[in-house]
């Protein structure tokens, strides 16, 4: 798989060794190499359980497209198709991605201090055709993804029931819920660190 052993982040912000931005992440080694190792976890683990890595590229693939990060979204493309996912099923995820894209977050906070916050937005299901070709397994983990990205505020028991009623195990979904947090962070550090490089 893509980026196991070459440090994803460093390639994603396209830092050169020796560089002002490479010496910055060297201030933080151990950060480094964690933020790697849950890389290796996630998308190359030692015992990958049931969710194999077609799955965990194809979710990450589909949360990175929605986030608009077209480099970070290709690099988990390329590493959908080195675990052998069929064009039809690339094809599929590229429909679904296009179709979920939105701005958000959306939702409704509990009666109390945060309401104001509030913000109304369209939610988002997977359409019929593309759920076929996905396979209700792979497209009701897209659902609950777009559901974390975009209405954080609105998830409720019923999301994880439906993973569950997919074939989801509680262990897959905790996967699935580290793979978010995971990516949720990645992208949030490669765009501080291209911002500083353009800075710089």
């Amino acid at each position: 798989m893509p980026g196991t052993e070459t440090d994803v982040i460093d390639t994603l912000a396209g830092i050169k060794p020796g560089s002002a931005l490479d010496g910055i992440r060297n201030r933080r080694p151990d950060a480094r190499a964690q933020a790697q190792a849950s890389y290796r976890a996630l998308f190359a683990p030692d015992i990958p359980g049931e969710v194999t890595a077609t799955e965990r590229f194809a979710v990450a693939a589909f949360v990175t497209g929605l986030h608009g990060e077209a480099d970070t979204a290709a690099f988990y493309a390329a590493g959908l198709a080195t675990s052998g996912a069929s064009a039809e099923l690339r094809d599929a995820i590229e429909t679904a991605t296009l179709a979920a894209k939105g701005q958000g977050p959306y939702g409704s906070y509990p009666d109390g201090p945060l309401t104001h916050e509030n913000t109304p937005g369209p939610s988002h299901r997977i359409a019929a055709e593309t759920r076929r070709a996905l396979g209700s397994r792979l497209a009701t983990a897209f659902d609950h993804m777009h559901l974390l990205a975009f209405h954080p505020r609105d998830a409720e028991p019923a999301a994880l029931q439906a993973l569950l009623d997919a074939g989801w195990s509680t262990t897959d979904i905790v996967t699935l819920s580290q793979i978010a947090a995971f990516l949720s962070f990645q992208l949030r550090v490669v765009a501080g660190l291209r911002a500083l490089a353009g800075g710089a």
